[in-house]
């Protein structure tokens, strides 16, 4: 048994679009896609609201197809090299409030075939934020470990990009020189592809996400955001 947002048929789309990431393709099944990702996504989106307000009142489901929390299918490919015009992944993004864009505090979706999890935190945020976030650290390190122990035991790993060398200021040897180099404060938690399919869907990713509150807060006192 499945759930209505996630079916094999979004799978079975993204499989063949990978191997067909073409305009001329793409216009001759775009109503598939609309059948079996977009819709039931944004379906997904309205129908998780007030699963995400147990979570964190500040944080938003908007089940809108552009500005809103599901990711766009088209490739932004002015600065790539790789010109594919599609996404072969959906992706479902929960930002904070007070976000401007993706680089903010947010719980995230990526269904890809062979590669669905769920993630939370901040990605790729500008300087002064990544300064706030290792202040933090630095002023309480024990609390920092504290969410990173939190962290473990539910299944979330710490990922992302990170500095080649120490932050200005920081010595080579701290206790946390890994985490302060960190570019992003992000969790992972990699489920199998089945699991996207699971009925109980919707709770599966609630109770994933407020595992990982410690993180988000962490995240959102250090940015001075409410949480």
């Amino acid at each position: 048994m499945s759930n209505p947002y996630v079916t094999p048929e979004l799978f079975a789309f993204l499989r063949e679009l990978k191997l067909n990431n073409d305009r001329d393709w793409f216009a001759l099944n775009k109503k598939r896609y609309e059948k079996h990702i977009k819709e039931p996504l944004l379906d997904l989106i309205a129908d998780f609201s007030p699963l995400l307000a147990d979570i964190s009142p500040h944080f938003r489901a908007i089940p809108k197809a552009s500005g809103g929390s599901l990711f766009r299918i088209y490739r932004d490919v002015r600065f790539s090299t790789n010109k594919d015009p599609y996404k072969t992944h959906a992706a479902i993004q929960f930002r904070h409030a007070s976000a401007k864009d993706v680089h903010a505090p947010g719980y995230y979706l990526h269904l890809e075939p062979g590669n669905v999890f769920v993630g939370l935190g901040i990605w790729h945020p500008e300087n002064p934020v990544l300064n706030q976030i290792r202040s933090a650290i630095l002023s309480d390190e024990s609390h920092w470990q504290e969410v990173r122990d939190a962290a473990a035991e539910a299944g979330l790993e710490l990922q992302g990009d990170s500095l080649k060398r120490p932050p200005a200021g920081i010595e080579a040897d701290h206790d946390f020189i890994e985490d302060l180099k960190r570019k992003d404060f992000i969790a992972i938690a990699q489920f199998e592809q089945d699991a996207a399919l699971r009925p109980d869907l919707l709770p599966l990713l609630a109770s994933t996400w407020k595992a990982g509150s410690p993180l988000m807060q962490f995240v959102s006192k250090a940015m001075n955001v409410p949480f």
